[in-house]
């Protein structure tokens, strides 16, 4: 299959997505003009990746120094990393949540992980919490946005599920 974008389908995707982040904003304005603290009902996840060598994905950390280090580090085409997830709300914090096999292994996440996750951390959590009126927002990660997974959120979450492919489409993609 050929991926090959010119310089006319870059512009399209990037209107396109230009186009349901603004959906998106007056889908909140709107939320938020009927009820002020709505930002306040919204639990904010995500997962992250800690390699255990010490690389540091700069893509998820800024680091800020005088002058370039200009250091060289050898490191493994495959480093052990361990995947941690969390969620977070004015309420407080759910998690944090370590992807770890049957072994005790650090895995990365996949779909079947995910809803493991789900299912046996993330919904008996949210049991110990004060959490009526929650909305639940997650990225468009494919193991966040396979079809089994909103499923099973939106059996949790109804139509308070903000994702992309869910109720409420979160609209924020990286090209």
């Amino acid at each position: 299959m050929n991926f090959f974008y010119s310089k006319d389908n870059l512009v399209a995707l990037h209107f396109k997505y230009d186009q349901a982040r603004r959906r998106f904003v007056e889908w909140a304005q709107n939320e938020i003009a009927v009820v002020p603290d709505f930002h306040k009902r919204i639990l904010f996840s995500d997962e992250a990746h800690f390699w255990l060598n010490g690389y540091v994905n700069k893509q998820n950390s800024r680091i800020w120094i005088e002058a370039n280090p200009q250091v060289y580090v050898e490191t493994p085409l495959h480093p052990e990393k361990l995947t941690v997830w969390c969620a977070l709300w004015v309420g407080g914090i759910i998690g944090p949540y370590f992807f770890k096999n049957d072994e005790g292994h650090n895995v990365t996440v996949n779909g079947d992980r995910y809803r493991a996750m789900i299912t046996n951390f993330f919904i008996p959590e949210l049991n110990n919490h004060d959490v009526q009126e929650l909305w639940f927002q997650q990225d468009g990660a494919t193991c966040h946005t396979a079809r089994a997974t909103i499923d099973l959120l939106k059996d949790t979450f109804g139509d308070s599920l903000i994702s992309r492919f869910g109720p409420v489409n979160w609209p924020f993609k990286i090209l």
